[in-house]
């Protein structure tokens, strides 16, 4: 099975990155006019990009790659091609419109070698990716190009489309390219696309090395995409590298445990960089689950995975961002706030009310201000407009009689048993709770406080069921004497000490935890290595179970499994199986990596209540 090792900056995302070959086989980057991701492909047989070497003539496998990672992001590989070793380091800068492939050759033999290298590859196709993805049904161009002296892809539908670049620091660079699949052309066959090959000669003596870096570039169309390779060269590899890590190191967090250190940044960097992002036609910043067609359900907008799951880590490494967050929520986002997925641009993708994700705004506006005390957020006419409309659907859900709030969806997205979930219904409690905080109107104030106050009584009153250990919190009812046990890693009932809604001693908190981490429960996994929550969403273990254990105090139970769990490569993703740790579902999960970075740092500073 191929493993990836993503990378990527504000506007363009690396997601496969393949580890076994140094090859690139997609790019993607978020397009709003598109209302999500737009991919380029390679094929199944040849990468969109890829390095190759050649010495005397004759072409050389890549063999015993080695990889890491330069500050826990950006990939680096050693390699070697016969007696001639590659270094390749594909570096995507911060603030700039594409990435840089730098390669270092050195000859290791005892007699002078002309050895040829570079890049190849074949651009076989566009798809637009929202969840789904659709082949873009365009014409695809490769020409020379005076603005790069070398080559400019484009796609173009009408009107331009996207357009990427290649630029090399070396001037004697020789581009080709042709249409269709790498080999001899048949003119009877009309394959796709186009192969290319950017190459470079160099008579290295015994211990000589070369060093090029390949700069490409991406715009709207063939000038913008070839300048903005050019403005990289200009500002040479070096620059942009430590212009890049100096972003990077801003947002660490010291770790003294290397294992931990490197999952803890790795998944930060991946969530800031593929669950946010600049669109590259707008140039916008828009929160999606993640910039990697491997999820799933990827480039839409869900409330709860940006402001419950992203937002946290963000918040954290990052508040400049985190504001950025929300006035994107609060603008485009605002009119449909609670509604099951949005695209981009703010319209609806799914249909469907959840209560958590209607709640999701007023929380992380509350975080926020509770982290940077920067209030200057609630003057600001989206803001106050947003606010008004979540109260104003709000209502609409509450039960006539009863200070409970009814929902549609689970927070799986999946169809609720019951209205009456005891987890949304808390989330309105710390909503009420966070506005009154937010509000300089005492009269309000007392409003929202009186609200919160029904609201926590009425789940104690109607959500607390009795059983043969004591009293438990239901996970939905119907007010009509129904209920059931049950959990969601994406919602779960572990979660109420953490959102400041009871104690972590409260009887009825510990019974309903020791129902749902029992073995007769079918989704505890009780018993199993890795020991944590699922549901019939995905019937194993969530990372986010992962994460909620860490944010109520099982610390040391939790960061073992995230040491010892392979996952997706390192990479946080939906669930994991119960023996081996391996991803089994939601690969490239940006947002879930998000509240895993977050947890390990509330954990790490012992805020769980003890």
């Amino acid at each position: 099975m191929n493993k990836y090792l993503p990378t990527g900056n504000e506007m363009i995302s690396i997601p496969k990155l393949n580890e076994q070959t140094a090859g690139i086989e997609d790019i993607t980057f978020l397009h709003m006019a598109s209302r999500g991701l737009i991919e380029i492909r390679g094929s199944e047989a040849t990468p969109l990009i890829a390095p190759f070497v050649k010495a005397e003539g004759e072409e050389l496998p890549l063999t015993d790659l080695r990889w890491e990672r330069l500050d826990f992001w950006i990939p680096r590989f050693t390699g070697r091609a016969g007696k001639v070793s590659l270094e390749g380091t594909i570096l995507p800068p911060t603030g700039e419109r594409g990435f840089a492939y730098r390669m270092v050759l050195c000859n290791h033999g005892s007699s002078s070698c002309l050895v040829d290298y570079g890049l190849y590859g074949y651009w076989e196709s566009a798809w637009h990716c929202v969840n789904e993805d659709k082949k873009i049904e365009g014409t695809m161009h490769c020409y020379p190009s005076l603005w790069n002296s070398s080559l400019i892809f484009d796609m173009r539908c009408g009107t331009p489309l996207f357009a990427f670049a290649p630029m090399s620091s070396d001037p004697d660079c020789q581009s080709f390219f042709q249409a269709g699949a790498p080999g001899p052309s048949n003119p009877q066959l009309s394959e796709p696309g186009f192969s290319y090959q950017l190459s470079h000669s160099a008579q290295l003596e015994p211990g000589e090395c070369r060093e090029t870096v390949i700069y490409w570039g991406f715009g709207f169309e063939e000038v913008a995409a070839a300048t903005s390779a050019k403005e990289m060269l200009r500002q040479g590899y070096a620059v942009q590298e430590v212009k890049t890590l100096a972003a990077l190191q801003k947002m660490s967090l010291k770790i003294d445990d290397p294992q931990l250190r490197r999952i803890y940044h790795t998944n930060l960097y991946f969530c800031i960089y593929f669950s946010t992002g600049i669109t590259l036609d707008t140039e916008e910043l828009v929160l999606v689950t993640s910039r990697s067609t491997r999820y799933y359900v990827s480039a839409a907008y869900w409330d709860r995975d940006s402001l419950f799951w992203s937002f946290p880590a963000v918040l954290d490494a990052d508040p400049h961002l985190a504001r950025q967050m929300l006035s994107y929520v609060f603008g485009r986002q605002r009119r449909n706030i609670g509604i099951h997925s949005r695209y981009i641009d703010g319209t609806v993708l799914e249909p469907g009310f959840e209560l958590d994700e209607l709640m999701a705004p007023v929380i992380a506006l509350g975080r926020y201000i509770e982290s940077t005390a920067d209030r200057s957020l609630l003057k600001e006419a989206d803001v106050q407009k947003g606010l008004a409309e979540i109260w104003h659907k709000l209502e609409s859900r509450r039960h006539p009689d009863i200070w409970l709030y009814s929902t549609f969806l689970q927070p799986t997205d999946d169809e609720h048993v019951y209205p009456y979930l005891t987890y949304d219904n808390v989330l309105v409690w710390l909503a009420y709770t966070t506005a009154a905080s937010l509000t300089a109107d005492e009269s309000r104030r007392a409003e929202f406080l009186s609200a919160a106050a029904h609201v926590k009584e009425a789940i104690y009153t109607h959500c607390v069921q009795n059983g043969p250990e004591g009293p438990y919190f239901a996970w939905s009812v119907d007010l009509e004497g129904r209920h059931d046990v049950y959990d969601e890693p994406p919602g779960s009932l572990q979660l109420l000490p953490y959102l400041g809604f009871c104690s972590a001693r409260d009887e009825t908190y510990i019974n309903t935890v020791r129902r749902i981490r029992s073995a007769d429960y079918p989704y505890s996994f009780a018993g199993c290595p890795i020991a944590e929550i699922g549901c019939p969403h995905a019937p194993h273990p969530w990372l986010l179970s992962v994460a909620n254990s860490l944010l109520c105090g099982r610390t040391g139970q939790s960061l073992d499994i995230l040491k010892k769990a392979p996952m997706d490569n390192g990479i946080v993703c939906e669930s994991i199986d119960e023996n081996t740790g391996v991803c089994t579902t939601g690969e490239a999960f940006a947002t879930c990596a998000g509240f895993v970075c977050h947890a390990i740092r509330w954990a790490l500073e012992g805020k769980y209540e003890k």
